[in-house]
């Protein structure tokens, strides 16, 4: 099977070549045991990855809605109280929340939130707030922010 070659141009000979042979796809399917577990190990951290802040977020879903409502321009205390309370009552026992009041709310906001940045003057007017109509406060508001971001949950809460 010999080709004459001679006296052919360079675009004859080039024609006469025949194309290199492709090779066989390469399969993306893992080729070992090993590999196949590692993706199945890999997919159930990612979907409890997920689920766990799912469950995060739906959790802290008072929060958000709290601090909505407390960024309004010009919330009253009296506002501010409320959805503390509120917010209280999703965070803890109803038995627990419903019943406080004056200094034994007071307490409670304290020892419930991180950092007590707040003077005694504010917590009294927070305390005062929901029995009579306030002008709008930033200062009980920045409080109410404050213990709404910052309070540590009661497990179990519901």
């Amino acid at each position: 099977m010999s080709v004459d070659v001679e006296g052919k141009s360079l675009v004859e000979l080039l024609a006469m070549l025949e194309p290199a042979p492709v090779p066989a796809p390469v399969s993306m399917t893992p080729q070992t045991l090993g590999w196949a577990v590692l993706a199945v190990l890999l997919a159930i951290c990612i979907v409890a990855g997920l689920l766990t802040v799912l469950r995060h977020r739906r959790s802290n879903a008072y929060r958000r809605a709290a601090l909505t409502e407390l960024a309004a321009p010009g919330i009253s205390a009296t506002k501010s109280a409320e959805v503390l309370r509120r917010a209280a009552l999703v965070a803890y026992p109803r038995r627990k929340i419903a019943g406080l009041y004056g200094d034994d709310w007071l307490k409670f906001l304290r020892q419930t939130s991180e950092k007590n940045r707040f003077p005694a003057s504010t917590y009294q007017r927070l305390t005062e707030a929901p029995y009579k109509p306030t002008a709008p406060d930033p200062e009980v508001t920045a409080l109410a922010k404050h213990w709404v971001k910052t309070h540590k949950r009661e497990r179990h809460a519901r």
